[in-house]
């Protein structure tokens, strides 16, 4: 079992937007078999590749006893009804705010053999698809933040 340290904040593969998946191959088979198994830990809903340092798209899941993966992920629905829940990063230990998602959400992709693959939910699956797909672009959810949370979340950064 490989479980992969994880980035955090100031690191720059988390700013970087990842590459596309090109081969599907060994190499990705071991990356999504270490993403896989770094996500199955508890308090872990996903987990991108750019946070163990890799630079491709691809993430991990872990949602309701339900683990999984997806390559070169793109969000093709989301929702007008929002939630509003505190959300958390791997990347930024300690630190959750309020962060607003679509509620439903549809990402499409590949899985880790190149088969065509659609991933459909609400509430924290939502959240999750949304989260990693951001970590592939280079964001992160402090980026949504805004108001009061983001000032609260900048000040923690600072200190």
């Amino acid at each position: 079992m490989t479980i992969r340290p994880i980035r955090e904040l100031g690191d720059p593969v988390l700013r970087t937007p990842a590459d596309p998946v090109r081969a599907f191959d060994r190499d990705l088979a071991a990356l999504v078999r270490d993403l896989e198994e770094t996500v199955d830990h508890p308090g872990r809903a996903g987990v991108a590749a750019p946070q163990i340092g890799v630079g491709v798209r691809a993430f991990s899941y872990n949602v309701d006893g339900v683990i999984g993966h997806m390559v070169n992920p793109v969000i093709t629905e989301l929702s007008e009804e929002t939630q509003g829940d505190d959300e958390g990063c791997l990347s930024i230990p300690g630190l959750y705010a309020p962060t607003v998602r679509a509620m439903h959400c549809v990402a499409e992709g590949f899985d880790v053999r190149g088969a065509a693959l659609r991933l459909a939910g609400s509430g924290l699956l939502a959240r999750c698809l949304q989260h990693e797909v951001d970590h592939l672009d280079g964001k992160l959810f402090v980026d949504r933040l805004t108001g009061d949370a983001r000032k609260r979340v900048l000040r923690a950064l600072r200190s």
